[in-house]
């Protein structure tokens, strides 16, 4: 028995109903990609972006510490109350005012710190048979003592300058070995950004804890720098006027040095 055409237009139709039906079905079960929830951002700690930022920043960890150590003993160390006590400088003024260089060096002698060295190498030329008891041999080897001390706490903060320096150029070495391995993967053929996130991270970080360190260290290098020239200066001057008491030139009774001074009376 021979089928209709009109059957087999039919027969086609209904057929084609189904599959669209079916494949409309399909669709709506599978949700599309823009439906899907974003993926989870993982939040890493300090120990895993410091694991994350390669060999490199274990000689980053140790400028920090160095920095810090460095920097904590700036702090003890230089310092007015530490370079220049205020009772000993009194005492020690009281004493060249009476001439009495035995006594004044006894007392530098007993406590020593960078105003007490400078006091005692001027001390010991001391000579009152000589012309303004030799000035001249006094204020050469307190300059010498002073300029001594000066440099012996100069190493210390320019630790500081190393570390404000090698800090970053340790960063700098670490983006360049970062971004060398995110070339490597893409020479391999692995151009997926979770490919190329190893090494590009690996940069970042690195660059970061350089900074981190770098700029700390190169505050407190010039923060402690000018420190110490500020107590240097006045050490120096303060020595100076001990001298000229003891030499003869100045006698003042009572007299005191003009940093000691408010800043109303100083300026009169």
């Amino acid at each position: 028995m021979k089928t209709s055409p009109h059957a087999k237009i039919s027969t086609f139709a209904a057929a084609l109903f189904v599959l669209t039906v079916v494949i409309a079905t399909a669709q709506e079960a599978t949700p599309s990609p823009a439906a899907l929830p974003p993926p989870a951002v993982i939040e890493k700690s300090l120990l895993d972006l410091f694991l994350a930022g390669g060999a490199l920043m274990w000689p980053i960890l140790l400028c920090s510490i160095g920095t810090i150590a460095v920097g904590v003993y700036c702090f003890l160390q230089i310092n007015q109350k530490k370079m220049m006590p205020k009772a000993q400088e009194t005492a020690v003024s009281q004493y060249m005012q009476h001439r009495d260089p035995n006594a004044a060096y006894q007392l530098c002698q007993s406590s020593p710190n960078v105003f007490a060295n400078t006091m005692c190498a001027a001390l010991l030329k001391v000579n009152f048979d000589r012309d303004l008891a030799n000035k001249a041999s006094m204020e050469q080897a307190a300059g010498e003592t002073l300029m001594q001390e000066e440099q012996r706490l100069m190493i210390w903060i320019n630790y500081l300058n190393i570390f404000a320096t090698i800090g970053p150029m340790l960063g700098l070495l670490g983006t360049v070995t970062g971004m060398i391995a995110s070339f490597d993967q893409l020479a391999a053929g692995r151009s997926e950004p979770s490919d190329l996130a190893g090494g590009i991270g690996e940069a970042m970080i690195t660059t970061a804890g350089g900074l981190f360190v770098g700029i700390p260290a190169m505050f407190l290098f010039f923060y402690f720098r000018n420190l110490l020239q500020v107590a240097i200066g006045n050490i120096q001057k303060s020595v100076t006027f001990m001298i000229d008491v003891l030499s003869g030139e100045l006698k003042l009774e009572g007299a005191v040095h003009s940093h000691e001074l408010p800043p109303e009376e100083a300026a009169e």
